[in-house]
């Protein structure tokens, strides 16, 4: 009985991830992929800033993996809603960034196996993980 709960509430967070975010995710990736060179330097900035944001940080060794990326996934989620609340979506660049924060939720749920259940959402996830590395690494190789 209480795997059926917690499967119900994972269709519904599911559901509520598509409506959020899916959207952002997937036409950041969809523009980051149709970039040319010095675009997709704006891309991988905006999106490691974003990820740098949320960077679990090991504060209590007993955590899993799994949590800290809910954790950082959850907390990429409130800073889309709150965005999305306050309309910061005034310009191009103000839309690229929460379309990182969304692009960043999905890749911290895809890494805490959350859409193990939704192959789209799988996919869509994993395409969020690459960029975000990728992204990362880019910074990190450009920050020395």
């Amino acid at each position: 009985m209480l795997n059926w709960f917690s499967d119900q509430k994972r269709r519904k967070q599911i559901r509520q991830d598509r409506k959020l975010l899916e959207i952002r995710a997937r036409r950041l990736l969809n523009s980051y992929l149709t970039a040319d060179g010095p675009r997709k330097q704006r891309f991988y900035q905006v999106v490691a800033g974003a990820a740098a944001a949320f960077s679990p940080v090991i504060s209590d060794p007993s955590l899993e993996s799994s949590q800290l990326a809910h954790d950082a996934a959850e907390a990429a989620i409130r800073v889309v809603q709150q965005r999305d609340l306050k309309k910061m979506d005034g310009d191009e660049l103000q839309s690229m960034i929460t379309d990182a924060y969304a692009t960043v939720a999905i890749a911290y749920r895809r890494a805490s196996a959350f859409y193990t259940a939704d192959k789209e959402m799988l996919e869509l996830g994993t395409a969020a993980v690459h960029l975000v590395t990728i992204a990362t690494s880019f910074n990190e190789r450009n920050a020395d």
